[in-house]
């Protein structure tokens, strides 16, 4: 049950049913890693709307000059890159990356 649902019915959940842990050690250690995973999270997320943003300077620029809003030689270079640093779902990784910053100019 999450907080929030413990919430609606009153009851009350223990650190150890939100871990899934069995001790309180390991209780410690999964809190602070999920704290860290979570700033970790906003860091990221934070990264991809500046990639979004420079993205959308690219279009802007390319599509000025009489250019397509997308080069697809370019996302094929990406695309090879996460594959090469994060194996087969790392190319899934970009195709959301590329889909969040194609965007509409």
């Amino acid at each position: 049950m999450t907080a929030s649902a413990a919430e609606k019915t009153g009851t009350t959940v223990t650190a150890a049913e939100r871990t899934g842990a069995r001790t309180d050690e390991a209780v410690g250690v999964i809190t602070d890693a999920r704290e860290r995973i979570d700033a970790l999270d906003d860091r990221i997320m934070g990264l991809v709307q500046e990639r979004m943003a420079v993205s959308a300077v690219v279009q802007e620029a390319r599509i000025g000059s009489g250019g397509r809003r997308v080069n697809l030689s370019r996302e094929m270079e990406i695309l090879g890159r996460y594959r090469d640093a994060l194996g087969k779902p790392g190319t899934a990784l970009a195709m959301t990356l590329l889909e969040l910053c194609r965007g509409k100019i």
